[in-house]
């Protein structure tokens, strides 16, 4: 389904102007986010029949009923977790690597988790042929989160839940943030978690829509 070669397209036109009409026209700032944005091969992340709609302002579909997010959508998350490069960034739904190797570009490390083993698989196949070296894709439940390399200093959740996590919050490092959609179907909102001293800070920003969060009950 996927492939890494670049073929004989030149893509760099399209990331261009996704940046400038789809990101910086709709208020993102952070210049480390968008040149982020402009770097990382889109169209390499998504089904061949899919590349030329890689850029689009839509997510797209990936197989197994998962999508890769819309890029504003991508890049707003990076913006308000407010990463920074010595940071350690957890993600939750890796799905075919795409936020992951825009996460890469922003922090230290990055640790990635796929619940559904095809597309995790692919996953790092792809982020190891692509020559992304601070990735660690992990197939399972991402609900446990990834206890061993807490704690994290930002926690993306590409997947929609009636709440956030206990386990992951309990990983992310004081003072810093879990950014994921809260709600179902067509009503969800994207929430930003601060962890303070007193509690969680809690931040209700843009409408989204993402596939629901999976769990493993076995």
């Amino acid at each position: 389904m996927f492939t890494v070669s670049e073929n004989n397209t030149d893509f760099s036109w399209q990331r261009t102007n996704m940046v400038t009409s789809q990101l910086e026209l709709r208020g993102i700032k952070d210049e480390r986010v968008l040149e982020a944005m402009r770097l990382v091969p889109r169209h390499l992340f998504v089904p061949d029949d899919l590349r030329d709609r890689a850029y689009a302002d839509s997510a797209l579909p990936i197989g197994y009923g998962q999508t890769i997010s819309q890029p504003y959508s991508v890049a707003l998350m990076c913006e308000i977790a407010c990463i920074t490069p010595q940071d350690k960034v957890l993600e939750i739904g890796a799905g075919s690597g795409y936020q992951a190797a825009v996460l890469s570009l922003l922090s230290q490390e990055v640790y990635a988790i796929e619940i559904v083993e095809p597309l995790g698989k692919s996953a790092q196949k792809r982020l190891k042929n692509l020559g992304y070296k601070n990735i660690h894709v992990k197939i399972g439940d991402g609900y446990p989160g990834w206890p061993e390399h807490a704690p994290y200093d930002a926690i993306l959740i590409a997947a929609a839940a009636a709440e956030a996590p206990q386990p992951l919050l309990d990983q992310l490092a004081m003072n810093r943030r879990l950014v994921m959609p809260l709600g179902s179907g067509f009503d969800q909102q994207l929430v930003r978690f601060t962890k303070t001293e007193t509690g969680l800070k809690e931040e209700m920003l843009d409408s989204v829509l993402f596939v629901p969060f999976q769990r493993d009950f076995k």
